[in-house]
């Protein structure tokens, strides 16, 4: 097994609360890190008819069978569980005594704020990260393999090819998932918008466009972008609002979760076809930002990420703040450095001098400038 870099907090905070969560995106490794973690513990997967049938139809009895170290998996198929895990959990007063997994974001979240509040400590388990493969058999050959293979543990350790691995992964992802989320009646229009999006990575979210594209209205579009976000496929990055005396951008960006993914759907199936497609330096945007948010999620940290434009179309690709500091990162694809990579961030530093400069570029050596840190992808860690 992959060592996942979560582990350490996960196992720190089964010792002080009654449960801990872990969601993230389907086959990301969230059962496989819940059985490392409590190897000796009851395992229950809520997507058999039987157990779901169980606890929907009797949740207290149910959390009579299966107490006292229990990993219930893909529990966002019985969400009123919840409510009766508050009751047993505080009548018992044990820690530790529950793993739940899911791979909806945002019902999970919702059951858990309304019924498990002060009882439960949340994880984020995406796809494999770049610091986690390293050293391992399975690290990538360089950036532009990570970006092509993806990161999904299954893919990697089995050596599945891009065709046979996401063509079978959107399709349950369709056909299950989504389903779940939201009854989409065309299925087919919305594979249409996920592999429409894909072409929009890093890009401004414009609704407008993709409702006239697809022929939809612009409160659907946003609905099924909601739905991607709330199955772990795509997010989005908000737009930093401090003003600075300039006129900002206020929609945010778009990225996937996974870069095998979109350039699956972008039809890239190989380092050449990416070193010659247009989203070549998005993806590596798109690959970069996943890393970091990988390594704060495996803390147990929320990242506080965001970007920077205004209406003169100055850019800041990412902003870390954290309260006290500001980061702000340029993200360029290139391997050889050039003197325009570092506009965009002498220009931000006028407008706040007491933010951090660094540079991530396609290249293998890390520098240290007089105006500006600059950071390969090992070096990633450096930003936390």
């Amino acid at each position: 097994m992959i060592d996942r870099q979560l582990t350490h907090r996960a196992s720190e905070m089964l010792r002080k609360y009654p449960i801990i969560t872990i969601t993230g995106p389907r086959q990301s490794g969230k059962t496989t890190l819940a059985k490392f973690l409590k190897p000796d513990y009851r395992y229950v997967s809520l997507e058999r008819l039987a157990e779901r049938e169980f606890a929907r139809q009797d949740p207290k009895g149910f959390l009579e069978t299966y107490q006292n170290g229990v990993i219930l998996d893909e529990v966002q198929y019985v969400p009123d569980l919840f409510s009766y895990l508050q009751v047993a959990t505080d009548e018992r007063q044990r820690t530790g005594e529950y793993i739940l997994t899911g791979s909806q974001n945002f019902l999970l979240m919702k059951s858990i704020t309304q019924s498990l509040a002060g009882r439960v400590a949340v994880f984020n388990l995406l796809p494999l990260s770049w610091q986690e493969l390293r050293s391992t058999t399975y690290q990538p050959a360089s950036w532009e393999t990570y970006i092509v293979s993806g990161s999904y543990p299954r893919k990697l350790v089995h050596d599945i090819d891009a065709d046979g691995f996401y063509d079978s992964y959107l399709q349950t992802y369709v056909e299950r998932d989504v389903r779940q989320v939201k009854n989409i009646l065309n299925l087919n229009l919305f594979q249409k918008f996920i592999q429409l999006l894909a072409g929009r990575i890093g890009q401004l979210f414009n609704q407008q466009s993709l409702a006239v594209e697809l022929g939809i209205d612009n409160k659907t579009v946003n609905a099924w972008l909601t739905v991607l976000e709330t199955s772990f496929i795509a997010y989005r990055l908000p737009p930093y609002y401090q003003n600075f005396s300039k006129r900002i951008v206020k929609t945010p960006k778009v990225y996937f979760y996974d870069t095998g993914l979109a350039a699956y759907l972008l039809g890239i199936r190989s380092v050449d076809d990416l070193g010659v497609h247009f989203a070549r330096g998005a993806l590596f945007e798109n690959l970069i930002i996943n890393e970091l948010t990988k390594n704060w999620l495996n803390q147990g940290q929320r990242p506080p990420f965001y970007f920077w434009s205004d209406q003169s179309n100055h850019e800041i690709d990412l902003l870390i703040d954290r309260g006290k500091s500001l980061t702000a990162v340029e993200i360029k694809s290139g391997r050889t450095i050039q003197p325009d990579f570092f506009k965009g961030l002498d220009y931000f530093q006028k407008l706040a001098p007491q933010t951090t400069s660094t540079l991530v570029y396609g290249g293998n050596d890390a520098q240290q400038r007089t105006d500006a840190r600059v950071l390969t992808i090992n070096e990633l860690d450096g930003l936390n």
